[in-house]
């Protein structure tokens, strides 16, 4: 049985809700306070990032760069170069969605510790629509050499990686949600940068999630054992160094994965699970995510519905596929 600690009210109606950006307000408020070297740039969406936490607590360690996000980074990295562990903060479609190259050359290249947080990304933006909503910012950082790319499930592991990643001295890449989302974990469930947990264990198919979509694997899960179909489900926050061994060893044991990301399947995290898969242990793997479209204006939950990325969609479409889809066994 898997010892990850569930939140106990995870499949209520009621239950607890938050944006998983708070979360990183207040992780970022106590790394500050645990190092002084923590500083805060953000273009001039302080308040929406959640940074505004750390500029109200530490003024003389912030800076507001304005709507210029290639300086907002370049000005960071000076600053990294110069003994300080910088966080910028955007929109993702703003960042690294306008400043992909000089994260490339000014961070990445000389291997500065920048933390550039991407937040309001997925569909799940809503009413700002496909110019907002990023989509593409996953495959974009974590194909950048020394890049740690982290997507947090929920607020309560959002504010744990803020506070990890501001002492783990390398550049990294945090993508954070707009709207309320689901707490399945708890302030005991472990978090380690590089690490995948088991959440619920089952022996039919691997249901791998990153980000909020976790929750909704979990919920998937629970319908699916119904169907008598016994769902193992790993959440995966840290996409970016994956953890091998927890991934393969859950894959070896079912024979199919799905995979599951509020983002492009092409180049994004079942495009890393699958690259894994294919060298080291091959098998069917069924990816949900966005189909090589834009996103659109609307409700968040009706955009998640209208792209099939609910649990219930999820649950009846690996229904279908798990009774033509024979299990992979290594001899």
């Amino acid at each position: 049985m898997s010892t990850y600690s569930l939140n106990p009210h995870l499949f209520d109606d009621d239950v607890e809700q938050e944006p998983n950006r708070a979360g990183f307000g207040r992780g970022l408020k106590a790394a500050g306070e645990a190092n002084e070297a923590v500083v805060a740039l953000c273009a001039d969406l302080t308040e929406s990032t959640q940074m505004h936490l750390f500029r109200d607590a530490f003024p003389k360690r912030f800076i507001e760069i304005g709507v210029a996000e290639q300086n907002l980074v370049t000005v960071a990295s000076g600053m990294a170069r110069a003994g300080k562990i910088p966080f910028t903060s955007s929109y993702a479609a703003f960042s690294p969605g306008r400043n992909w190259e000089q994260i490339r050359t000014t961070i990445t290249l000389n291997n500065q510790p920048v933390k550039i947080v991407g937040s309001h990304a997925g569909v799940s933006v809503g009413p700002d629509g496909a110019t907002h909503q990023m989509l593409e910012d996953i495959a974009l950082m974590r194909v950048l050499p020394r890049m740690v790319v982290v997507a947090p499930g929920d607020s309560v592991e959002a504010e744990k990686a803020t506070k990890l990643i501001a002492e783990n001295g390398q550049p990294t890449y945090i993508r954070l949600a707009r709207e309320k989302t689901a707490i399945f974990s708890t302030a005991e469930s472990p978090f380690e940068i590089g690490k995948a947990y088991i959440l619920r264990e089952g022996s039919d198919v691997s249901l791998m999630g990153t980000g909020t979509m976790t929750y909704q694997l979990l919920v998937a899960a629970e319908a699916l054992a119904k169907q008598g179909i016994n769902a193992e489900v790993v959440h995966v926050p840290t996409i970016k160094p994956l953890d091998e061994e927890t991934i393969l060893t859950s894959a070896k044991k079912t024979g199919r994965v799905v995979t599951a990301e509020e983002a492009q399947i092409a180049g994004g995290f079942g495009g890393a699970i699958t690259e894994l898969l294919s060298d080291k242990l091959p098998m069917p793997v069924k990816r949900f995510g966005m189909q090589d479209r834009f996103g659109e204006s609307g409700d968040p939950k009706e955009l998640l519905k209208h792209f099939g990325l609910t649990g219930v969609q999820i649950a009846e479409q690996i229904t279908v596929w798990a009774q033509t889809t024979p299990r992979y066994h290594q001899e």
